[in-house]
């Protein structure tokens, strides 16, 4: 998990003008070698005419945010189409990714799993042991009971005391009101808030062929219908229901983002950064 971490954020960071690790701090930290793209602003001349190569000065975060990844790991988040990554590795991948780049910028990173409750907690910290331990929590993670984002949501919204960063990570199948009204929780604790809803295409398409039979994944409960004949209804509720969704976060200042498993994780990782730099 680590590597698939890090191999998410250096990809991310590919043909970028400017890397994310960079211009929010003034202190000090490190060198790197010179790549084209880079300000050569930062440059270290002296290091160069030592040694005739072209280096970086890096620095630490003057910053000291705290940022919670709440993941859902419901049954529901378990559903998958044959040859896919299901929606909770989706969501297991880009928190690893999430984790590795703001550790890298100084941001100490906490880690919340939940289905009907909270399943595991634990508080934000800035060492590299620590984030080896959340990326082996994200890589055991296994889909589990029913969905009550709403409760969970309100607990935790209890439970995190300083204000923060909230990232949760979820497909939000459940009543829509209540989830706001928890997400809304977060929000009136100062905390600024990003909701990635993870969906699989199949769910937002319905793009089965002839007769089909669908199981309930927390609920056992199954229907045999022919998919071709709903299409036209389902896709015009689920997009009332992303609508719906979407423009509650909006009027909150939540930030929404909708997530297919097939979406490059440089868009949630992009939506993190735009969000960070909001804050400060």
């Amino acid at each position: 998990m680590e590597l698939r971490a890090r191999l998410i954020v250096e990809g991310f960071m590919v043909g970028m003008h400017r890397s994310p690790y960079h211009g929010f701090s003034v202190e000090f930290a490190e060198h790197r070698q010179y790549f084209p793209g880079d300000d050569i602003g930062n440059i270290d001349w002296k290091v160069y005419g030592r040694s005739d190569r072209l280096y970086i000065k890096q620095y630490e975060e003057e910053t000291n945010l705290k940022a919670y990844i709440l993941i859902d790991a419901s049954k529901s988040m378990g559903f998958k189409r044959r040859g896919t990554v299901s929606k909770l590795e989706y969501a297991s991948y880009l928190a690893a990714g999430l984790t590795y780049l703001m550790m890298k910028q100084q941001d100490a990173t906490g880690l919340a799993i939940y289905d009907e409750s909270v399943r595991r907690f634990f508080e934000p910290h800035l060492t590299y042991s620590y984030m080896k331990l959340l990326l082996t929590e994200l890589s055991n993670l296994q889909p589990n009971s029913k969905t009550s984002t709403a409760s969970a949501l309100s607990t935790l919204a209890e439970r995190i005391k300083r204000r923060g960063l909230i990232i949760v990570i979820s497909d939000f199948l459940d009543d829509t009101k209540s989830v706001i009204t928890a997400l809304k929780h977060f929000r009136h604790r100062k905390n600024e808030v990003i909701a990635f809803h993870v969906l699989d295409d199949s769910e937002i398409d319905l793009d089965f062929p002839g007769d089909s039979v669908f199981a309930d994944l927390e609920t056992g409960e199954r229907i045999s219908t022919q998919a071709s004949a709903l299409k036209s209804a389902y896709r015009k509720r689920v997009e009332d229901f992303i609508h719906d969704l979407k423009s509650r976060c909006f009027e909150n200042d939540i930030d929404y983002t909708l997530l297919s498993t097939s979406t490059p994780f440089d868009k949630g990782l992009t939506a993190y950064l735009m969000r960070r730099k909001k804050m400060f």
